[in-house]
């Protein structure tokens, strides 16, 4: 393996099945760094981050992490093709020559068998005439897939955590980039189950805790480096964002959008403006909302995408044909070795003064500001209004720690 591994993650809060991938990768990797991308306030799923992203990266950095480095808001909040090739641009271009991930199946061969398949000149025609039958788009994809590679290739498309790692393959392809790939067995609680298994809780699960004010259950089921920082955001009242806090903003919103504003979002295709803009005016919750405009056709999650887009004031034309620069969260001893390294032949800017964004080109102050309004939108989704002010993110500075974060 190679001397930078490179994750993509959200770290949503970071939990200990987050725990087991970085020491795994430790194990096997000694001599290595650890480089996550990660998401900023606002995640794939379409929803506000439970915790900021300064937060959520000390945590990662107190778990083993050496450099954490932001994953564009345009990219976070894409589909699964797009989150794996913002992520997979942002560790490239950090130097990171071996890519780590979980997986369900645990099997490379098949995981890179479909991420060829999806970049096959054949798959569009076929991806199209399984739409055809009116199945949900992820269904379509399993089923051209096993159409042109098999079923056992296919099968990988029907787990998250494999098909995250498929469309990070398949865009590491794409860019002309051939990471050696270090898959690490998923264990404990499945991706958004419910419970505890064998001390083990999804992300999904230790958000429902937060939200339902149950700190030191939630704690619990963080890894003990991550305990004091939980507990000091939630003093400060930086935790358990939602879009539920800001409902009526959300759905003023989207009542003041028509339906071609809709169709400027990204995935926004096959009359689904039509639907989204009826469900606009009769919606009187944002679950509502998801209720009225979700079919079999259009998955719960690209609704919940497309209103978090929408609620963002952003379109498709927000999204740069590549990441512009990297933004440094946070960082140890190591990690600051590491931006050494590759000072000179990063090929973007490297960010770790809010301030130097001013410096940068214009399509890359753009993206900044952008981040910025985010941020700021993210404070109104808090459960109170005391921190919902504005500007924090001209003055987050990376955190610093002196050392790697646990003793491997």
């Amino acid at each position: 393996m190679g001397q930078t591994v490179g994750i993509i993650a959200e770290f949503d809060p970071f939990h200990r099945g987050h725990e087991y991938l970085i020491r795994t990768v430790r194990q096997r990797c000694p001599e290595a760094a650890v480089v996550a991308a990660m998401s900023g306030h606002f995640t794939q799923r379409g929803t506000p981050a439970a915790l900021r992203p300064h937060a959520r990266a000390e945590m990662a950095l107190g778990c083993g992490a050496d450099l954490v480095l932001e994953l564009p808001l345009p990219w976070a909040i894409s589909s699964a093709e797009g989150f794996g090739r913002g992520g997979v641009e942002v560790l490239a271009a950090a130097g990171a020559d071996t890519l780590a991930f979980g997986s369900e199946s645990n099997r490379p061969e098949l995981l890179k068998a479909a991420a060829d398949c999806l970049l096959r000149p054949d798959f569009p025609a076929s991806l199209k005439g399984q739409l055809k039958s009116g199945q949900p788009f992820a269904a379509a994809r399993q089923g051209a897939v096993a159409e042109l590679a098999g079923e056992e290739a296919a099968a990988v498309l029907s787990t998250p955590n494999d098909t995250l790692g498929v469309s990070y393959l398949a865009a590491a392809h794409s860019l002309g980039r051939e990471p050696e790939i270090l898959t690490v067995p998923r264990t404990g609680a499945a991706h958004d189950a419910a419970g505890v298994v064998d001390g083990t809780a999804s992300a999904s699960h230790i958000r429902s805790l937060l939200r339902a004010g149950a700190i030191g259950e939630a704690a619990a089921l963080l890894p003990a480096a991550c305990r004091p920082i939980l507990y000091r955001e939630q003093g400060m009242g930086l935790t358990s964002a939602s879009l539920e806090h800001c409902q009526r903003g959300v759905l003023y919103r989207l009542r003041m959008m028509q339906e071609g504003d809709f169709l400027a979002l990204p995935d926004c295709s096959e009359g689904l403006e039509h639907r989204l803009y009826r469900a606009a005016r009769q919606a009187a919750s944002v679950e509502e909302f998801y209720a009225l405009a979700k079919t079999k056709r259009y998955a719960h999650a690209r609704i919940r995408r497309l209103l978090l887009w929408a609620f963002l004031g952003m379109t498709a034309a927000d999204r740069p044909r590549s990441v512009p620069y990297l933004r440094v969260l946070g960082m140890n001893s190591r990690g600051q070795q590491v931006l050494h390294r590759i000072k000179k032949t990063c090929p973007v800017p490297i960010l770790t003064k809010p301030a130097a964004a001013r410096r940068m080109t214009e399509e890359a102050r753009t993206l900044f500001a952008l981040e910025q309004r985010a941020g700021d939108l993210w404070r109104l989704c808090l459960p109170g209004l005391e921190r919902s002010a504005g500007g924090q993110g001209w003055t987050e500075n990376p955190v610093i720690l002196p050392e790697p974060g646990m003793d491997f």
